[in-house]
């Protein structure tokens, strides 16, 4: 549990930095270049996702708490939804004008819905460390860049084209999800 713990730690603390001590990127990026910034970055985020899935796998589960009898159908329209505003932050939608990080909120449906569906230990670090970092990190870019410009309105066929593409994606997941990451969600 220790690695999954860091891992998830790791991931956490790199991604609050920038956003904590906006000047240490700046410092970092002048000493090392852009491309050596996101190097260093990359490695430190490779080395994260090593220690959560290697952490995962070694982890043993111990129940917490019983998911509630509704935990799997919730768990299936949150981690939908997860997915189209994952994705909201790339094409032009209007997912945009109504919430400032899309993404983020994304992350912390992802990881709330598994939580509603997986009651052991190790899910309770990895899905609700990453959606408690997901909500953590919107208050800190908000509190670092106060102003937001909300972009303009877009037609409504692109808010449609992402749900599909997302939810195709999402489809994916779904069925090649014991393939990728053991247990499926389909039993």
């Amino acid at each position: 549990m220790t690695r999954l713990g860091m891992g998830v730690l790791i991931w956490s603390v790199v991604h609050f930095l920038p956003s904590l001590i906006p000047d240490l990127k700046k410092n970092l990026v002048n000493r090392l270049g852009d491309y050596g910034y996101k190097g260093v970055f990359t490695l430190l985020m490779v080395a994260a996702l090593y220690l959560i899935i290697s952490g995962w796998k070694v982890a043993i589960p111990q129940q917490l708490y019983s998911p509630p009898d509704w935990g799997l159908q919730f768990a299936f329209v949150l981690v939908l939804a997860g997915f189209v505003l994952f994705l909201a932050p790339y094409p032009p939608n209007n997912f945009k004008r109504v919430m400032r990080h899309p993404q983020l909120v994304g992350m912390a449906c992802w990881g709330i819905g598994h939580l509603a569906y997986n009651g052991d230990m190790r899910s309770v670090v990895l899905f609700g460390g990453l959606a408690t970092w997901a909500v953590i990190q919107m208050f800190l870019l908000n509190r670092r860049d106060p102003t937001w410009v909300q972009p303009n309105n877009v037609p409504l066929n692109r808010d449609l084209g992402l749900v599909l593409f997302a939810t195709l994606v999402y489809m994916t997941f779904l069925y090649t999800h014991h393939l990728l990451f053991a247990g499926t969600p389909l039993t």
